[in-house]
Order: structure tokens, then sequence, then C-alpha cells
């Protein structure tokens, strides 16, 4: 789990407007934080396989998350992809 500070700091880099924490951006700029995070966790305990699983879910997530985006506003999407280094 994202610890409180860093997860307002994603949000705040991220967010359209003032009280938004549910655009698409916002939700890619979280689920990659958090997978960072699990990355590194799975370096470090190769064997943790209910880990490795819940990766393979947020990496999903972000997939359709990044596609949506892709298709409802290009520009936003490069934008994310280039700060984010994910395509």
């Amino acid at each position: 789990m994202l610890k409180k500070e860093v997860k307002t700091e994603v949000i705040g880099k991220y967010k359209r407007h003032a009280s938004d924490t549910g655009s698409p951006e916002v939700q890619v700029a979280v689920l990659t934080k958090r997978i960072d995070q699990l990355v590194d966790h799975l370096k470090r305990n190769k064997k943790d396989h209910h880990s490795r699983r819940g990766l393979l879910i947020l990496v999903g997530q972000r997939k359709r998350l990044l596609n949506y985006l892709h298709r409802t506003d290009v520009k936003k999407f490069e934008e994310l992809s280039s700060s984010l280094k994910t395509k």
C-alpha cells in the first residue's frame, strides 16, 4: 500500500482540478507508483506468489486505463506516458 503522503503527492502532480482524485491520469499515476513498490518487494521476496498475482492485476488495470485514455484523448495519453515513462 502507498503511504498517504506519497499518494497525496502523486495526486497533486497529476490532478486536473482542485478536488480531482478519480481522473484516468491520477488513477494511472497511483497505480504506477503501487506497481513500482510491488516490483521492489518481489525482487526481495521471489517466492511471494500472492503478491505477484496482485501485481498482474494492477498491471491489467493500468493497461485498461491507458487504453481508455488513448481512445479518448491522445494528447493527454502521450503527456502522461512520457512523464511516467510507460507505454
